[in-house]
C-alpha cells in the first residue's frame, strides 16, 4: 500500500471519529461543548442533560457509524458476487425484502408473544434478504444485462415495499405504528444494547470478510484463474451471499432500509483509490460508509430541527448523483 492510500485511510479514520464526535455534541437540545464533554466522562447526575447523552445521542452516534459501515461492505460483496458496480442492498431490493420480514415478525409474531427478541428480529430479516437475493441469483441466471437485472430489483423493492405499507397500515398496536418511521430508515430510538449486538455481528462478519481477501482477489481475475488456484468457487460465493445477506440485515433490523449507501460508496472508494483491490475496498468502505452515513444522520436530525428527516432522503440526496453518474460512465 502506498503512501498515498495510507494517508486516505487514515483520513477516512479521522472523518468515523468526526462524525461520532459532531453526533454526541449538537443536537436540538441546548447543551454547552464544555457541559456536554463532562456528562460524557462523568457519572449518572439524573440530569436531564446526561440522559441526553447517554441515552439518546452517544447510542445513536455509535450505531450510525456501525451500520453504515456494515452497509457499505454489505455493497461492496454484492458487487463481487454480481461481478457489477451497480449492485447494492436497496436498489437490488435486498433490503426492501428483509424490511417486510421484519414487519412480519413485529406484527403477527412479536405482537402475540407480548415481546421482541433481537435474535429473532435480525433472523426475519436474514430471511427476507436472502430470499430476495435468492430470487435474484436466479434472474441473473436468466438475464446477462445488469440493467435488466436491477430494473428486476427496483421491481422486487416495490413489491415487497407495497407489502410492508400494507401490514403497517393494519397494525394497531401503538408500538407497531411506529414501523412507518423504522421503514423508511432511522436511528431514533437506539440503545446500548443493539449497540454492542452490531457491533459484534459487524466485526465477526468483517472478520470474515478478510478471510476472503484473497479467494475474492483471485475470482476478480475470472473463475477459471480462480480455480486453477486452488479457490472453491461455489463456496466462495455462497459464502460471499451469505456475509452480505447478514450485513444488509442487521442494518434493516435495528434502523430500517437505508437507501443508496451500499452501491455508491464502493463506488466513491474506486474513484478516490484508483483500484478495486479486495483489501482495499473492505476496509474503506466499511470506514467511508460509517462516517458517510454517520454525518447523513447528524443532516438529518439537526438541519431543520426539531422536525427530523428520514436518514434515507439525506443519503439518497448525497448518494443517488453518484449511482447516476456511474450509470452515465458505464455508457460511455
Amino acid at each position: 500500500m502506498n503512501k498515498k492510500n495510507k494517508l486516505i485511510i487514515l483520513i477516512l479514520i479521522i472523518l468515523v471519529f468526526a462524525s461520532i464526535t459532531l453526533n454526541i455534541f449538537v443536537g436540538s437540545a441546548d447543551i454547552k461543548f464544555i457541559d456536554a464533554v463532562k456528562l460524557l466522562f462523568s457519572g449518572s447526575d439524573g440530569s436531564p442533560e446526561y440522559m441526553i447523552i447517554h441515552t439518546i445521542r452517544l447510542p445513536r452516534a455509535l450505531l450510525s457509524a456501525i451500520l453504515g459501515g456494515a452497509l457499505a461492505l454489505s455493497g461492496y460483496l454484492l458487487q463481487t458476487y454480481f461481478e457489477n458496480p451497480l449492485a447494492g442492498p436497496f436498489v437490488l431490493g435486498i433490503s426492501s425484502g428483509a424490511k417486510t420480514f421484519v414487519a412480519l415478525y413485529l406484527v403477527f409474531l412479536a405482537a402475540r408473544i407480548g415481546f421482541s427478541s433481537s435474535i429473532l428480529l435480525v433472523l426475519s430479516s436474514f430471511i427476507g434478504a436472502m430470499l430476495t437475493t435468492f430470487v435474484l441469483i436466479l434472474i441473473a441466471r436468466k438475464v446477462k444485462n445488469m440493467e435488466t437485472l436491477l430494473i428486476a430489483g427496483v421491481m422486487i423493492g416495490y413489491i415487497t415495499t407495497a407489502i410492508t405499507d400494507l401490514i403497517v397500515t393494519f397494525a394497531s398496536d401503538s408500538n407497531i405504528v411506529n414501523l412507518r418511521d423504522w421503514s423508511k430508515g432511522s436511528f431514533s430510538g437506539a440503545k446500548l444494547s443493539d449497540v454492542k449486538i452490531c457491533f459484534v455481528m459487524t466485526i465477526i462478519l468483517l472478520i470474515l470478510s478478510i478471510l476472503l481477501v484473497k479467494p475474492i482477489g483471485a475470482l476478480r481475475l475470472g473463475e477459471s484463474y480462480a480455480f486453477s488456484m486452488g479457490v472453491n468457487v461455489k463456496a466462495l460465493r455462497i459464502g460471499v451471499i451469505l456475509i452480505s445477506s447478514l450485513l444488509s440485515a442487521e442494518v434493516v433490523a435495528y434502523a430500517g432500509p437505508i437507501s443508496f449507501v451500499g452501491i455508491a460508496v464502493p463506488c466513491l472508494i474506486r474513484l478516490i483509490m484508483k483500484t478495486d483491490r479486495p483489501s482495499i475496498m473492505i476496509p474503506c468502505s466499511l470506514l467511508l460508509g460509517s462516517a458517510f452515513v454517520g454525518f447523513s444522520d447528524l443532516i438529518a436530525r439537526a438541519a431543520f430541527a426539531p422536525v427530523e428527516m428520514n436518514i434515507s432522503t439525506v443519503t439518497a440526496i448525497f448518494g443517488a448523483p453518484v449511482v447516476i453518474f456511474m450509470l452515465l460512465r458505464r455508457k460511455h
